[in-house]
């Protein structure tokens, strides 16, 4: 179920909880990936009793789902970072568009979700428990990969804003005051805007 507030505002029998944390690369392609995904894969147990056998749609269960940036979260140090989600207006439209395709491709009624953007009290009573990770293919990269990248992004970002400067050949390389081809490289300098 989820709460706000104190009040309850939406609670499933057996099913899923999905927690859904909405990146700034996701687009259409890993929602539809994601929908066929929850809604097909085998977590419940057969009528004889084998785990692993049937999907949520095949048992007709219910599916809550939850908004939660906090599952983009980068740690820099001690402190969450959650610049790598989705923007508020942007995410929500995403996440509408997401509960929208789950409605389609299976029960409408059997899909509820929380409230978007509100602090929400959750509760989840884990059967088993069994928590899944899922992520969309094009959404897989390795943490130290993302780290890196980040690091280079932070890098271009500091270059594009500093003042264009002399580039270190024009640095270290001895000047002849009289000599008239000698630029300043101040003119037509594209140094600021090459990686590091």
């Amino acid at each position: 179920s989820s709460s706000v507030g104190g009040e309850q505002i939406s609670s499933i029998g057996r099913g899923l909880c999905v927690l859904l944390g909405i990146s700034l690369e996701d687009t259409q392609r890993e929602l539809e990936h994601m929908v066929r995904k929850i809604l097909n894969l085998r977590v419940f147990e057969d009528e004889s009793g084998k785990h692993w056998s049937k999907s949520v749609m095949d048992k007709e269960y219910e599916v809550l789902c939850v908004s939660q940036f906090t599952l983009q979260c980068i740690l820099k140090g001690n402190k969450p970072d959650y610049h790598m989600a989705m923007p508020t207006e942007q995410a929500e439209c995403f996440y509408n568009n997401f509960l929208e395709q789950l409605r389609k491709a299976y029960k409408p009624e059997l899909i509820k979700d929380g409230k978007f953007g509100a602090y929400m009290q959750v509760h989840i009573q884990n059967d088993g428990p069994v928590t899944i990770e899922l992520e969309s293919p094009a959404a897989t990269v390795d943490p130290k990969q993302l780290t890196k990248l980040e690091k280079q992004q932070q890098r271009k970002e500091k270059t594009r804003t500093k003042v264009p400067s002399e580039s270190s050949r024009e640095r270290n390389a001895p000047r002849n005051k009289d000599d008239p081809s000698a630029s300043s490289g101040a003119e037509g300098d594209v140094s600021s805007e090459r990686e590091p």
